[in-house]
């Protein structure tokens, strides 16, 4: 009997006490997740204040206006069912978490419960004599079909051509929605249709047409589309974008993610007559791309710069086809670039937004597309919520809630400590159709030996500032050897130590006088060494003319706990073999920083990678430095980029 006892109360489920507020880390022992998820938004409900306004003619079954006073937010709620199964609300939480409710809308049915009366209501549902569309956002994001009262089977019979038995639209139907719309509409005059419903077909027929424009063309689509030939993988990069419309290129650094991204651009410029594209990437990179589109295609593009008024005026008064604006402007401009409605959004180097606990993040993700296009050489760098935060702002409805796959996905202990993760299979089944990366190995064979690629950046006004006034000098000192022919020693002198100084300064003020570090190559340095450090096994080599340069890089490696070995002219002969023999056999040594004094004798050709803070005055010298790793014997195909300070020397 005691033991009977026992399992009967193990078998009852413990109730909810109101009193007690659920935790929104831990879920209770005794909830499903799905209880617990409904639970918390009825608590949030509870305490959040609304102000709820009724926009239809029935008590209970009808539209709502929702706004948030704290928020600033207002959103529309329709009440269609007591049981949420075809209830809606326009928040993004609603679309994701697959609960058929959120706090909108119970907060309304909280405020509706709370008249009296009311509670009977819920049990009258009013007839709705019209038939409609509705997309069923517990359900996949099904259209399904709602039949009415009105010519109820007449209704009926029509629904045979177009829906499964289900009610769910049929893939013939899509194409025939303006029909399927007209027919309903005769039989039902006051068939209502959804808005987000419309949007739902309207990116189906785009999708259809993109694809029918991509299998019957192929690559020939790609003829004349930028000014020079792409790699096979590469058109296979900008065919996979266009198919897709919104998608993500995780391409390791170095295979040419923004040529993809401008010949996908113009492809789609061209083909489907788009007009506005923005580029959005770090300020280091702006004439960057600006260079690339100039050198690889006929397609116009402005640098947004300038105070807000500036810019403002850029967006609604410029004509060329591509923008290109830094994360920082347009985190702050987001609103006034939904105004000017891009047809394409592209982000580069997209790793900046995958915190999406900041405020850059949040805005970046309010943007508003038809396509677009994210680049990112690392799309899955700590853990899997960076991945999940990219492809929100592809498709923030793809994953679901954040909650839901962080649940599928991760595996923790008691405490919600991480152990590990599961079903990660799932995920790259998820993202097949958005997300498309290509390693180094896999297309080998289509990569010439040696790339090489100038990467223009930006230098501070502080840097600037020092720069211009020894070109003053330089240009009078010019001057006056053209006139006379002549130069006393200590004009030559002094001609030699201000273009010193002036190649000094692109690098860092540091270099100059110790005490100031204004510079921007550092940053643009380890942007790129982030991509290469997360290839495995691949390794890097940094030449700087100037040791006080390479010190500084030194700081920072030690800084982030990347091993290295560091040559400079301070470094006795002997000592000399160690250093290239460590890095070349230990595969937790990444980093070769060498000064000039490491240009010549040293074979690097464990390194695929090599920047160039600088670049030498004699291109033999450049040479020299790249024949450490580009060598007889390498392996693999190298990369070398050079670091260009933009408007300078």
């Amino acid at each position: 009997m005691a033991t009977s006892a026992k399992k009967s109360a193990l078998g009852k489920k413990k109730k909810v006490n109101p009193k007690i507020p659920l935790s929104h880390s831990r879920k209770p022992q005794y909830m499903t997740e799905a209880e617990w998820q409904l639970a918390l938004r009825k608590q949030i409900a509870e305490k959040e204040i609304f102000t709820i306004k009724n926009l239809g003619n029935q008590p209970i079954y009808s539209d709502f206006e929702v706004h948030n006073p704290l928020s600033i937010k207002t959103y529309k709620v329709a009440i269609r069912s007591k049981n949420n199964s075809r209830n809606f609300c326009n928040c993004p939480d609603f679309k994701t978490n697959g609960l058929g409710t959120c706090k909108h809308i119970e907060a309304v049915k909280l405020t509706l419960n709370k008249k009296r009366g009311f509670k009977k209501l819920w049990d009258t549902i009013p007839p709705q004599p019209y038939s409609s569309l509705y997309l069923a956002y517990n359900d996949d994001r099904k259209i399904k079909l709602r039949i009415g009262a009105d010519n109820q089977a007449k209704m009926q019979q029509w629904a045979k051509k177009y829906f499964s038995s289900s009610n769910e639209i049929l893939e013939k139907a899509v194409p025939l929605f303006d029909k399927l719309l007209a027919e309903a509409k005769a039989i039902n005059p006051g068939f209502r249709c959804y808005p987000d419903v419309l949007d739902t077909i309207i990116e189906q027929r785009s999708r259809n047409q993109r694809h029918h424009l991509v299998s019957s063309q192929g690559s020939s689509l790609l003829k004349g589309i930028v000014k020079t030939a792409l790699f096979p993988y590469q058109q296979e990069g900008v065919l996979f974008a266009t198919r897709a419309g919104r998608s993500i290129i995780a391409d390791d650094m170095g295979l040419g993610k923004t040529l993809q991204a401008i010949a996908w651009s113009v492809l789609m410029q061209k083909k489907l007559g788009l007009e506005k594209a923005i580029i959005i990437c770090p300020t280091s990179l702006k004439y960057q791309w600006k260079t690339e589109i100039e050198k690889f295609s006929d397609a116009t593009v402005t640098v947004v710069e300038g105070n807000a008024m500036q810019r403002q005026h850029l967006y609604e008064k410029d004509s060329n086809f591509f923008k290109i604006i830094s994360y920082h402007v347009a985190g702050n401009d987001w609103k006034y670039l939904n105004e000017m409605a891009p047809d394409i959004i592209i982000l580069d180097e997209a790793q900046r937004i995958k915190n999406w606990r900041t405020k850059i993040s949040g805005n970046i993700k309010r943007l508003k597309s038809t396509y677009s296009l994210t680049l990112t050489g690392t799309p899955l760098e700590n853990n899997i919520e960076e991945l999940y935060s990219l492809v929100q702002f592809t498709d923030p409805l793809l994953l679901g809630t954040l909650r839901n796959f962080l649940v599928k996905h991760q595996q923790t202990d008691d405490t919600g400590k991480l152990l590990g993760y599961t079903n990660l299979n799932e995920i790259g089944k998820a993202l097949s159709g958005i997300l498309l990366r290509r390693n180094k190995k896999e297309v080998l064979k289509q990569l010439p030996e040696r790339m090489d690629k100038n990467l223009i950046i930006p230098i501070t006004t502080q840097q600037m500032e020092i720069h211009e006034e020894k070109k003053d000098i330089v240009a009078k000192l010019v001057s006056r050897w053209r006139r006379t022919g002549f130069l006393s020693e200590k004009d030559r002198q002094n001609l030699l130590n201000s273009l010193s100084i002036m190649r000094m300064i692109c690098d860092s003020t540091y270099i100059l006088d110790q005490e100031t570090n204004y510079q921007t190559k550092l940053d643009e340095l380890f942007s790129i060494l982030e991509g290469v450090i997360s290839i495995e096994g691949e390794k890097m080599v940094i030449f700087s003319q100037w040791e006080r340069m390479t010190r500084l890089i030194a700081l920072e490696l030690n800084n982030r706990g990347i091993k290295f070995e560091n040559l400079h002219g301070g470094v006795p002969s002997k000592d000399r073999e160690a250093l290239f023999t460590n890095f070349n056999t230990d595969p937790d040594c990444r980093i070769f920083l060498s000064t000039d004094a490491g240009g010549v004798g040293l074979n690097l050709q464990s390194a695929a990678y090599m920047v160039n803070m600088d670049i030498p005055w004699n291109p033999a010298v450049l040479e020299q430095r790249i024949a450490r790793i580009y060598r007889m014997g390498q392996k693999k195909n190298v990369s070398i980029i050079n670091l260009v300070a933009q408007g300078t020397i």
